[in-house]
């Protein structure tokens, strides 16, 4: 058994892609329900996000290859699906986790908030029991390295997000905002981003779309903004110049028929649109129309690309922790593997001691002298406790055997003088 990465994320799939397999809510459960009964996995994490599903699990080739088979018949998926996953494992897979964490392996360099999800991830498998000793162990340190990285670096600084990123490519086709509607589907914490920065750019109207109106409200009403339920949504659609949306629903909330029904009420005027959510809130073919300029999570990344080139230098902070921690670490795993060894040699000191310690007693009873015993004592501890090395030792000097002969020197801390 080893530590194993299968899965998919942005480096590797386009959201078509992505979108066929993400885990949400009781879903993860499920899932990680599922990776306990495979019989080749003992310990399993499941992180998924808008950019990435990935599985870390503690296990042989074999629990991957299932892990791997159960993903396809799981979503019934096309053979794009496999091409797009990738595995990794040991060394490899500490650095890749080490990355996620810190930022490293995101489409925004450095964004915080995948730690959150990193972390609500492990505390889902925790609830699920499908964490143990070594991913409890490992996602312990990734979290102290990721913490290390953000204080001694400067790799969270000059702020980029995809949230900011959305807002950037609408003032590509807007020379300002104060006299343009938004409409904002969705009310988690990248929606109240984005409301933030168009409130910045001193939008004119906002409107938040929400299956729960409550949280929508409260939402808008930070924004001086309006709440419209889920189930008015086609309603308010033609007074949005600029659409964003960010759901957790399985399914597309708007239909091509929606959209051009928007774009003829609005007289043709341009919609601006974006679809951060993964899988997608609007269907694809809504990029078939005229008046619609329809984005998907992927289509930003050149503009956050092109605003996070100050954070470069920190990158390479970054890895250079990164580099000494993943040493750190995997000297740290492979010293647990001398401690039951380490053990099993204190159990054998503390039995000779107290089987001499009971004979120093009988003859401390029977009238020994102080003196005596210390010589007594001493003596038959260091016979007890030498005797198998001296005969394992005798045996490589008849046989050559000049590695047991140096761990000997090592063990014992012995000088080259010592032993010529």
């Amino acid at each position: 058994m080893r530590l194993q990465i299968l899965g998919l994320n942005h480096t590797t799939a386009p959201v078509e892609v992505r979108e066929q397999i993400v885990f949400a809510g009781e879903q993860i459960g499920r899932a990680l329900a599922r990776l306990k009964e495979m019989q080749d996995i003992d310990e399993a994490v499941l992180l998924s996000t808008c950019n990435r599903t990935e599985f870390y699990v503690i296990s042989g080739d074999a629990g991957r290859d299932e892990l791997r088979n159960w993903l396809h018949d799981e979503g019934n998926l096309d053979p794009a699906f496999a091409d797009s996953l990738f595995s990794l494992d040991q060394e490899q897979a500490i650095r890749h986790i080490f990355r996620v964490a810190c930022g490293l392996d995101s489409m925004v360099l450095g964004e915080p908030q995948i730690l959150g999800q990193l972390k609500d991830a492990v505390r889902d498998a925790e609830r699920a029991g499908s964490v143990g000793r070594h991913l409890g162990a490992l996602f312990q340190h990734t979290f102290s390295v990721a913490k290390k990285v953000r204080t001694e670096t400067e790799i969270g600084a000059s702020p980029v997000s995809v949230a900011s990123a959305a807002v950037s490519l609408a003032q590509q086709f807007f020379a300002g905002f104060s006299q343009h509607t938004a409409l904002l589907v969705g009310a988690g914490s990248t929606i109240e981003l984005v409301a933030r920065h168009l409130s910045a750019k001193q939008l004119g109207r906002l409107f938040v779309a929400n299956r729960d109106l409550d949280r929508a409200r409260q939402l808008a009403s930070q924004f001086g903004g309006y709440a419209v339920p889920l189930s008015e949504l086609e309603g308010t659609l033609p007074e949005a110049d600029i659409l964003i949306t960010s759901t957790a629903s399985p399914e597309p909330i708007l239909s091509r028929a929606q959209m051009a029904a928007a774009s003829r009420a609005r007289r043709r005027k341009p919609i601006f649109a974006v679809d951060i959510a993964v899988p997608r809130d609007i269907e694809q073919a809504v990029a078939e129309l005229d008046d619609v300029y329809l984005y998907s999570v992927d289509d930003l990344q050149k503009v956050i690309q092109e605003g996070q080139g100050s954070r470069e230098a920190a990158a390479i902070d970054a890895h250079r922790i990164l580099d000494l921690e993943i040493k750190r670490y995997t000297a740290m795993e492979r010293a647990k593997e001398a401690n039951p060894i380490i053990t099993a040699l204190r159990d054998h000191g503390q039995a000779v001691r107290d089987e001499v310690a009971e004979q120093a007693r009988r003859r401390l009873a029977s009238g020994m002298s102080g003196d005596d015993l210390i010589e007594y004592a001493t003596g038959a501890m260091m016979k007890k406790l030498l005797h198998s090395p001296t005969v394992r030792l005798r045996e490589a000097g008849e046989q050559s055997n000049e590695q047991i002969i140096a761990a000997a020197r090592t063990l014992f801390d012995l000088d080259e003088e010592d032993t010529a």
